[in-house]
């Protein structure tokens, strides 16, 4: 965000309940993207739609930011919009929805496949060979979890982790990619071996990774499209899962 956004979103200190009541000469969207567009050339606007308080807009800008705005754009804030009544953060579940991923559109033949008991259960995993939460979930959340396949992405971070790529790239040439991979990541097996393979997919998922707005890892995509970031405890692991 640029600075100009970040002193208008102190506007959200002084942003009245006046600015929330309903008036018969709001504008619609339309005119709400354009007032946007015009206060903020620079930023590029995804969507516009009103939200549960009246008056008040929501405003979707790249990397599935959102923001808040008066009918005017006169004010604007940054945060959560939370339902009181139901002590529930509307900017969170409309974000999670923004992240859900069409699982068919999951290019599957560019992963690491493992079938765990009957499989019926699926999970793609972007994941970074020299990531330290990643392997955490490889040891801790992974562990014991049965009857699921899963897709790793080999996703290497190279400018935090700039050896991630010549690993990937040895995993992925490797011959049994799946048991490298649980080696160095479960067991802390140094890798070896060539790397001079065909490795175009890695650059595949570097593009798709892009295209889904992920920028860490591990990040997780299950099969009800559900996004999730980070080493999360086995038991939310499992609730997602069981949400498919």
């Amino acid at each position: 965000m640029n600075a100009t956004l970040k002193k208008l979103a102190l506007a959200a200190l002084l942003l009245s309940s006046a600015a929330c009541v309903a008036k018969a000469s709001d504008p619609d969207v339309a005119e709400v993207k354009k007032a946007f567009v015009t206060r903020f050339p620079d930023r590029k606007v995804e969507s516009v739609s009103p939200t549960p308080v009246s008056g008040l807009y929501e405003v979707v800008l790249p990397g599935r930011q959102i923001v808040y705005v008066d009918a005017g754009v006169k004010h604007l804030f940054v945060g959560d919009l939370i339902d009181a009544e139901k002590r529930e953060s509307l900017t969170e579940k409309r974000v999670a929805e923004l992240s859900k991923v069409a699982w068919k559109d999951l290019p599957l033949a560019a992963a690491m496949k493992e079938v765990r008991g009957s499989g019926a259960r699926k999970v793609a995993i972007f994941s970074d060979p020299d990531c330290p939460f990643c392997k955490k979930l490889e040891r801790e959340t992974l562990k014991d979890v049965n009857n699921v396949t899963i897709y790793t992405f080999l996703y290497p971070l190279t400018q935090l982790h700039p050896d991630a790529m010549r690993k990937s790239r040895q995993i992925w040439c490797s011959k049994d990619r799946v048991g490298s991979w649980t080696a160095h990541m479960r067991q802390g097996t140094e890798l070896s071996g060539p790397d001079n393979c065909d490795v175009s997919v890695l650059e595949q998922n570097q593009a798709l990774g892009a295209k889904l707005g992920i920028n860490g890892t591990p990040t997780m995509v299950f099969g009800n499209g559900r996004m999730v970031s980070g080493a999360i405890p086995s038991a939310e692991f499992e609730k997602y899962l069981s949400a498919q």
